[in-house]
């Protein structure tokens, strides 16, 4: 259906369930929750998860974990991590029985570990201890961009990817905004996911080297420029900001449509640049300059 030939991956469904918070009950074996949609009941367990992503086919498939508050009790949390970490056991299981069997259309497909402990430094780094003995193709840190503080979040990245595995891709699930990504892999994180770009995009909030507009504004009603001068964008090639407010005002879905393209190639350029100045040997130097340039304001 996508005609996109390139990597796919797929989320277990424990964030979802994090969501439907008053629709759900936790057990050992799984998840009871009733659809947001009908009411009608359902329950997922990893078992359930990994056939589901089998049959998806993605390149990667995430465990199936809970994503406990960020407000929730230690207590609460580490029972939630052990929970988590006996489902990443039953996960591995499955995944290699759905690999082996003739008719799976994807035997390759790859499974990451999910790393959660909420915002406690030694139940993050105990589980990542854990985890990373069942020599799994890739991790994540989950549970974050909940609800603490990105000062919060940034010292959790800084104290539990030292103890997952260095060979492994790290994954940071759910971040970010440009700035978190630059502080994130600084920390040693390789790979991101994120509705910013897109979901932002479609509220007319578009992000530049000198940091985020809200095409909303008044003041763009007669701007002629582009959304960011020297983009390669479609958005920015094409159509001034002017154009696009109008778009957008008018309720028109070209509008979303812009601004939604022009930060996925923001947010892809950076990315291209971020490994580039990774093999050059000044990461940090760049990191400055992009920070420093995010917190520039426009003149008009």
């Amino acid at each position: 259906f996508m005609n996109w030939d390139k990597p796919i991956l797929t989320d277990s469904g424990g964030f979802q369930v994090f969501s439907l918070t008053s629709l759900r009950k936790i057990k050992e074996e799984g998840v009871y929750f009733n659809s947001h949609i009908d009411g009608h009941k359902i329950f997922m367990g990893p078992e359930e998860s990994m056939q589901i992503q089998s049959n998806l086919a993605s390149t990667i498939a995430m465990a199936f974990d809970e994503c406990p508050s960020s407000l929730a009790t230690r207590e609460y949390i580490q029972n939630s991590v052990d929970r988590t970490k006996r489902w990443l056991y039953r996960c591995k299981a499955e995944m290699q029985r759905l690999n082996s069997l003739p008719d799976t259309i994807n035997p390759n497909q790859m499974l990451f570990g999910i790393n959660q402990g909420g915002t406690f430094a030694d139940i993050r780094i105990e589980h990542a201890k854990a985890i990373s003995e069942l020599d799994l193709d890739g991790y994540a840190l989950g549970g974050l961009a909940v609800g603490e503080t990105h000062e919060e979040m940034y010292h959790i990245i800084e104290e539990t990817v030292p103890y997952l595995p260095q060979n492994k891709p790290t994954y940071l699930m759910g971040v970010g905004t440009p700035a978190n990504i630059l502080e994130a892999v600084d920390r040693g994180v390789d790979f991101f996911d994120c509705v910013y770009p897109s979901r932002n995009g479609r509220h007319g909030h578009v992000y530049t080297n000198h940091g985020k507009l809200n095409l909303f504004n008044a003041k763009f009603e007669l701007d002629e420029r582009p959304i960011e001068e020297g983009c390669g964008c479609p958005a920015c090639k094409n159509y001034s900001r002017a154009y696009i407010r109008h778009l957008l005002k008018a309720k028109e879905m070209l509008g979303m449509r812009l601004c939604v393209l022009h930060n996925l190639y923001f947010y892809n350029t950076m990315m291209e640049e971020i490994r580039e100045a990774i093999e050059e040997h000044r990461y940090a130097s760049y990191k400055k300059a992009k920070l420093e340039g995010f917190e520039m304001k426009e003149e008009n």
